[in-house]
């Protein structure tokens, strides 16, 4: 029987700070600002100095908790929007005669091949009870991977005009805009990143185990809640340099060894999150064992597990973003009219 979810989310409103050596959460809102700032740390020297300054990288950081903030609304409008992309639920792929590595590119015609198939099997997928579905996403599987896939497209676009604005005539004003539009979707497409790597986000076992249960892993409520956060407020926080430390330089995403042409985008970012879901049973085997209960030294032991989880996302984030840079391509439609705009003014002087 297809799992129906219910979206778990804790958001710490937090003081925010400069790049601490400590981090107090996990994957809620502190440790989706270390994911953005590993990321950061990852940039080569040419990346642009404006994403680099003060401003723009505690910008970058604040914006990773930018999705989970428009998850405290009750418009059911953007709860139906936002709420599916940020999970899939692998294993109910084979429910619908689906393969993880074999998914369309494009979200709307994996949303019909969904429907289609309960279509056709009314009796495997009974429909939801409208009192617990109001946002009409307990249909979904999830959507993460598009999530991610459709803002590295975002950014290769912001990308594009500035650089047109930069190389054609834009103004100050025009350079400054597109530069704060960089900024922003660097931001919050980090959020989005960082939840691929926390492998509850790939898993219909989310928030305790479901289903049989023969190795008799935590059925607890509270597990996704205590590694997105709890398990880093008990032991005072991931060390950021250590984990900074793990980091190598951002290059392109690789797909077999070599860069991954743009359009290769979406099954780079399956094969991550294929390789995150090989971990739920890894991460239940730890709580079983009591290393992420946070008391002493045994209970301590997942602490490397789970900066190895953060370092993952922040090191596939900052690759995202040099990819969409190196890979944005020309805007040539707004050269076209930056130019134009230029001879007008030329041929009369006085419009200026």
């Amino acid at each position: 029987m297809i799992m129906k979810r219910t979206i778990h989310f804790t958001v710490a409103l937090l003081a925010l700070a400069s790049l601490e050596s400590r981090v107090a959460l996990a994957w809620d809102y502190e440790g989706h600002r270390a994911v953005n700032q590993l990321a950061l740390a990852s940039l080569p020297a040419d990346f642009p100095a404006f994403v680099k300054t003060p401003a723009a990288a505690e910008r970058v950081a604040f914006l990773s908790g930018e999705p989970d903030r428009w998850r405290n609304t009750q418009d059911l409008s953007l709860r139906h929007e936002n709420g599916p992309d940020h999970y899939i639920d692998l294993e109910q792929l084979e429910d619908y005669g689906l393969k993880p590595d074999a998914l369309p590119v494009f979200r709307y015609d994996f949303e019909e091949q969904l429907a289609l198939v309960r279509k056709a099997n009314p009796q495997k997928f009974p429909a939801p009870d409208p009192s617990v579905n109001r946002d009409h996403t307990r249909e979904l599987v999830g959507l993460l991977p598009w999530a991610i896939t459709e803002n590295y497209a975002k950014l290769k676009s912001c990308f594009s005009y500035l650089k047109a604005f930069e190389e054609s005539g834009g103004t100050p004003e025009e350079i400054a805009n597109a530069q704060a539009d960089v900024i922003y979707v660097m931001g919050v497409m980090g959020h989005y990143v960082g939840d691929a790597s926390q492998p509850l986000h790939t898993t219909i076992h989310f928030n305790g185990w479901v289903g049989d249960n023969p190795n008799h892993y935590t059925t607890s409520h509270g597990f996704h809640g205590w590694i997105d956060g709890g398990f880093f407020a008990k032991i005072g926080g991931a060390n950021m340099k250590a984990m900074q430390s793990k980091l190598r330089t951002a290059q392109e995403v690789a797909i077999e060894g070599r860069p991954a042409k743009p359009e290769e985008m979406f099954q780079a970012v399956m094969l991550f999150l294929i390789e995150q879901n090989k971990l739920v049973e890894p991460l239940y085997q730890l709580e079983k064992e009591g290393k992420l209960s946070g008391e002493g030294e045994k209970g301590r032991a997942g602490e490397g597990f789970l900066e190895g989880q953060l370092v993952k996302s922040g090191q596939f984030l900052g690759d995202i973003w040099y990819s969409a840079w190196r890979q944005a391509p020309p805007d040539i439609y707004l050269k076209r009219q930056l130019v134009a705009r230029q001879e007008a003014a030329k041929s009369n002087p006085k419009s200026e």
